[in-house]
């Protein structure tokens, strides 16, 4: 993995008016081309969901590190067992990044990507991703009620909460003051269902308080193969 952040261009001085001036410019540029306005997102929304970082040295420095291989160009994965990344809010991109970084979680080509990024790197790459368009499932003709359920009520009798309530409506993520909860509206199916299963086997536990674990451990297999169809189409 290439450290990015060794390759910069020499330092040149510029005045405070011309750095102001041009860190506008590149903002309304930005903004013009970004392409995460889902609908209901506003210019606020927009910025939230990419974050600090710069779409495009994110683009180079995803296309260079390999990640759209298998993330798509777009976001959109080559890979049924691999996430899409259209979309989604640049800070639980960041998080995930840095917690294959630390170990906190694990994967077999993941842990590597990851290792020799910078701060910078993942703010960026982050940045590129999220403001893509963000993923859409396929309509599903006809809605499974057991997921439909448990999506938009849960089963407050079995201490589950509705996944909508963490995930937001169509689960497409929101971000508040101290969690970011991610876009799941859309995703892969076999990667839900995936995820789903390492939570519940305790194999994945990097979620705050260990609440996925918790969730996942309450679900059953055909809930959990509901769950992950129901989602995908959203």
């Amino acid at each position: 993995m290439p450290a990015f952040s060794q390759r910069r261009r020499p330092h040149t001085k510029l005045s405070c008016w011309k750095r102001s001036a041009l860190l506008t410019i590149s903002t309304f540029a930005l903004l013009a081309s970004v392409k995460s306005m889902a609908a209901g997102d506003s210019i606020d929304t927009t910025a939230q969901r990419i974050g600090g970082g710069s779409p495009i040295r994110g683009k180079e420095k995803s296309d260079a590190g390999r990640c759209q291989e298998c993330h798509g160009l777009e976001g959109i994965s080559t890979d049924a067992k691999v996430p899409n990344h259209a979309g989604q809010w640049a800070d639980y991109l960041i998080k995930q990044l840095k917690n294959f970084q630390s170990g906190e979680r694990t994967h077999q080509v993941m842990t590597v990507m990851a290792e020799d990024l910078s701060a910078e790197d993942i703010a960026d790459i982050a940045a590129y991703f999220a403001s893509q368009k963000p993923m859409q499932g396929e309509e599903v003709s006809r809605v499974n009620p057991l997921a439909y359920t448990l999506f938009n009520n849960g089963d407050q009798a079995r201490g589950i909460p509705a996944c909508n309530s963490c995930h937001g409506v169509n689960g497409k993520g929101k971000v508040t003051d101290t969690v970011v909860y991610p876009m799941i509206g859309g995703q892969r199916e076999t990667y839900l269902r995936g995820q789903l299963v390492n939570w519940k086997l305790n194999e994945r536990h990097n979620s705050p308080e260990g609440v996925m674990n918790k969730i996942a451990s309450l679900l059953n297999e055909d809930e959990i193969d509901a769950l992950a169809n129901y989602i995908s189409g959203l």
